[in-house]
């Protein structure tokens, strides 16, 4: 029976016991599943554990800061919360930073990363820009603060969604495969090396329980393990409703063509039916539900965690407390 609270399956300890432990996370998922929002609350329950962290997000149009209730979130790394910090990472001034360490003058580094002609050049070269947006915050996890403590204790990656984040996630090794030795394989092989060990780092995918995104994620998930070989942490399936009906009851509204309708809402508006219409249209979302947990319990061998729907508070600073409180 799906909870209005969240359940774990195939897990022990707490959530932010087990993903705190690691400096880098990656946060994926197909779009619109409520990967920021996961994200913000995981920030947000693992800064109340006294951890300090960041959240890069990806060249995003950003709604980290609307559900945390901060300023708007730009490229410059920012507070947003107590204990969290954030970032809109931008690829070019991603790159251009990472010429300023590699040349070491700053005046040069900007005379060629923010030259018209290179730019188009660097914007051509396939990969360049994940990698820039990917390394900057992987190059987070190894800075220090001037107590000689790492300046964050996790990085958390808001990654882009599915089939781009797959790509990102791949651009380190694709380095290590074709760039010959150098600063930038260096780089590239020591953030490659800490995304491959689940003691440092690791991916939670996050999903709905709807037919289209169980589909995606049971691929994405393969991908992931078979394709990258990268540690694969939780599975969050956001959003699961409360059960109000009974298999049978859902299988009988579920079968009421005439409640199903498109006009039915209209049809039946200010009556006693339109009851029913509502009931019917519930029952459908509930047995979808269920056949999609059913489905990702079958098919994902992964622990998870299944979020209750938020109806009122979703998206919004005080859904964001919820859930961290829950987590």
């Amino acid at each position: 029976m799906p909870p209005s609270s969240p359940s774990e399956g195939r897990s022990s300890g707490r959530l932010v016991d087990d993903l705190g432990r690691r400096r880098f996370l990656f946060v994926t998922g197909k779009g619109g599943v409520g990967k920021t929002t996961f994200s913000a609350a995981l920030a947000a329950a693992l800064a109340r554990e006294g951890k300090r962290v960041l959240v890069a997000l990806p060249n995003t149009k950003e709604r980290l800061s609307a559900i945390l209730g901060s300023k708007p979130i730009g490229d410059e790394i920012v507070p947003v919360a107590e204990g969290v910090w954030a970032v809109n990472i931008s690829p070019e001034k991603a790159l251009t930073e990472y010429g300023e360490m590699v040349l070491k003058v700053r005046s040069v580094a900007h005379a060629v990363f923010d030259n018209r002609y290179t730019k188009t050049f660097f914007r051509a070269v396939p990969g360049l820009y994940e990698w820039a947006m990917l390394g900057k915050a992987w190059f987070h996890t190894t800075e220090l603060g001037p107590d000689g403590r790492p300046r964050f204790d996790v990085v958390l990656l808001d990654a882009p969604a599915t089939g781009h984040g797959l790509d990102m996630m791949r651009v380190p090794k694709v380095i290590l495969d074709v760039v010959p030795p150098g600063v930038l394989r260096r780089d590239a092989e020591e953030a490659w090396a800490m995304f491959r060990d689940p003691a440092r780092s690791g991916i939670v995918v996050v999903t709905l329980p709807e037919e289209m995104p169980t589909q995606e994620t049971i691929e994405l998930v393969e991908a992931i393990k078979k394709d990258l070989t990268l540690p694969v942490l939780r599975l969050v399936v956001n959003a699961v409703l409360p059960q109000l009906f009974s298999p049978e009851e859902r299988e009988r509204l579920s079968r009421e063509s005439g409640l199903l309708s498109i006009d039915a809402p209209e049809r039946t508006n200010g009556t006693p039916e339109s009851a029913l219409v509502a009931g019917a249209r519930r029952a459908v979302r509930e047995k979808v539900q269920a056949e999609s947990l059913e489905r990702i319990e079958k098919e994902i061998d992964l622990p998870r965690i299944l979020l209750p729907h938020l109806f009122d508070e979703a998206s919004t600073v005080e859904g964001t407390r919820v859930l961290s409180k829950l987590l």
